[in-house]
């Protein structure tokens, strides 16, 4: 889903520290970009996993206190990125992704209609 035509939602570039998590092992990595739906950070080292598994991934707001926790599933692995989908976040989280969005776009009727996309989607 390379194609930004394809896309729902608006990609932000964010870089900060991530964790990748699965049962008890996790994986430390990188946020290279987010979107209401998704997220996608650098291939963290000795990960193993394919498209379709289910993780969670917590994104650390460097900074801050703040981390956005969710619940993901891995739509794309490339050589060096992981690309996620989100099936679902909290609404503490989606509060701090609301803000993180909205922020970074710059334009709010964009996230509002991305936020209405997000709904009818479900």
């Amino acid at each position: 889903m390379n194609n930004p035509q394809m896309r729902h939602f608006t990609r932000v570039p964010f870089d900060c520290e991530a964790r990748l998590i699965s049962g008890i092992q996790s994986w430390p990595s990188h946020l290279i970009d987010i979107s209401l739906k998704g997220a996608l950070i650098s291939l963290p080292t000795n990960w193993q996993g394919r498209r379709g598994d289910q993780f969670i991934l917590e994104i650390f707001l460097g900074g801050t206190t703040v981390n956005i926790r969710m619940e993901v599933r891995v739509s794309h692995v490339e050589e060096d990125r992981i690309g996620f989908s989100c099936d679902y976040v909290d609404i503490e989280s989606a509060s701090h992704l609301r803000r993180l969005m909205e922020l970074n776009l710059g334009n709010e009727d964009l996230l509002e209609r991305e936020i209405h996309e997000m709904i009818k989607l479900k």
